[in-house]
């Protein structure tokens, strides 16, 4: 079957289609965003087990492209792709954490850990950028006019277009807030070679800055405005399902920031649902850092309203933002899938990130937001004991090493670390250590 996709406005009462190889990120018509449309009457032509087979026979394997867990469902992601174009470092397919321990600590039964820090470049983002640097190929292989990819970033996106674009040789550029990413961020697009701009603003002026030079200049913006990015995303559900073996988790918790994310998850499921490869959809919970919290703000007063918000600095720093791009179609999301917003303090998202990294996990601080969202909503009764629960883990602990040794040495302004843990400096002497070992384990 020849599958297809397209672009199509947000707005319910324009709709407006183009095509995904138009270099376009707003309805021309009335300025709304877009989103990606497929074909479902055509995707329905196949039954809902023969899906299921066909992505179980993919999954992970060696047949170029489809053991990428994105480019594995590429019928149902962007089957407007040549295969000879996609651009692909063997992405998702991360681990489903049964975190067994952490859950009965909290007081659940069936709590999971979704790891999509365990990528290529470490964060969920490789999935939303090689679905769009596959696109870009693709439209500059057809005659495009495009000079370069260029994309504002709190650290992981930076990250994420820096190596896809790298790998397929196109000219790639990131805007970066000066001093307000890890230094392990800010180096990843540094090593592939890519024009980094340190920038003395916060993440929203430079998402204002890299609209208007992509804009003006032939430059293609990466940033998830670009609805190209949440096709790749929203695999994330696709996998969840598969890992599960096609039942469906009771709710998913996803920290929230630039809020493409949200809406992604959100939209994954839904698809799966109007194809019948699952019955039923979970509820979706956004977790905002109390520093930058506007989706919550407008949450809290039925969604009536939103208004953006100056950010403070948060330990969060990737969802430190005030002014989110995909706040429509997060809140649209949340509306389809009886969906909770809720906050976490710097205090809470650093000790929940504590707690959790003692059981064995590696956390890093959005993770820590989400964590603390659910301690919360376990806590006034939302969630119950036997519901099974996954949590978005963003990133890999590993990029924000500062951000844990702060923690384990008591250096976080504002911070009490109730799960602090310090090595024991000691002289090369048996007796000495053996003392301290024994008075250790023996607490």
């Amino acid at each position: 079957m020849e599958f297809k996709a397209w672009f199509q406005c947000i707005n319910p009462e324009c709709e407006s289609q183009y095509e995904l190889t138009e270099i376009i990120y707003r309805c021309k018509k009335c300025g709304e965003l877009l989103e990606v449309r497929h074909d479902m009457d055509l995707l329905k032509q196949r039954s809902s087990e023969k899906w299921k087979t066909l992505f179980e026979s993919r999954y992970r394997r060696n047949e170029w492209p489809y053991g990428s867990a994105v480019w594995g469902k590429r019928e149902l992601v962007c089957p407007n792709v040549e295969n000879e174009n996609i651009v692909s470092t063997y992405e998702g397919g991360t681990n489903l954490f049964w975190a067994e321990r952490l859950g009965q600590q909290l007081g659940l039964d069936d709590l999971w850990v979704k790891q999509c820090g365990m990528a290529h470049t470490g964060s969920f983002k490789d999935l939303g950028m090689t679905v769009l640097v596959s696109m870009v190929k693709q439209m500059i292989a057809s005659g495009k006019n495009i000079k370069a990819v260029a994309c504002a970033s709190t650290g992981d996106t930076s990250a994420a277009l820096a190596a896809y674009c790298a790998l397929a040789g196109i000219p790639a550029i990131v805007f970066l807030p000066k001093d307000k990413v890890s230094l392990a961020q800010l180096i990843q697009p540094i090593t592939h070679g890519v024009l980094t701009l340190s920038l003395d603003t916060d993440f929203d002026g430079c998402m204002k800055l890299v609209q208007e030079v992509c804009q003006k200049n032939d430059i293609y913006l990466a940033n998830s405005m670009n609805s190209l990015r949440i096709e790749g995303q929203k695999t994330i559900s696709f996998e969840i399902v598969q890992q599960f073996n096609w039942k469906v988790p009771d709710f998913v918790i996803v920290p929230g920031g630039n809020l493409g994310n949200v809406s992604a998850i959100g939209k994954g499921f839904q698809m799966f649902y109007d194809l019948g490869l699952i019955d039923k959809l979970p509820r979706l919970v956004c977790a905002q850092a109390q520093q930058a919290d506007p989706l919550y703000r407008s949450y809290i007063k039925g969604f009536k309203t939103f208004e953006s918000v100056q950010a403070k600095k948060t330990l969060a720093s990737a969802i430190q933002i005030g002014d989110p791009v995909s706040y429509k179609k997060a809140i649209r999301a949340l509306q389809a899938f009886d969906g909770i917003v809720e906050t976490a303090t710097e205090s809470e998202l650093a000790n929940a990130a504590g707690k959790a990294n003692k059981t064995g996990l590696l956390c890093c601080p959005h993770t820590g937001v989400a964590l603390a969202v659910l301690e919360k909503l376990i806590n006034n009764g939302v969630i119950k004991k036997k519901d099974r629960v996954v949590v978005i883990s963003t990133a890999n602990g590993l990029k924000f090493t500062d951000f844990l040794f702060k923690y384990h040495t008591n250096q976080i302004e504002g911070v009490a670390s109730e799960h602090a843990f310090s090595p024991i400096e000691l002289s090369a002497n048996y007796e000495q250590i053996r003392k301290t070992i024994l008075e250790k384990i023996e607490v």
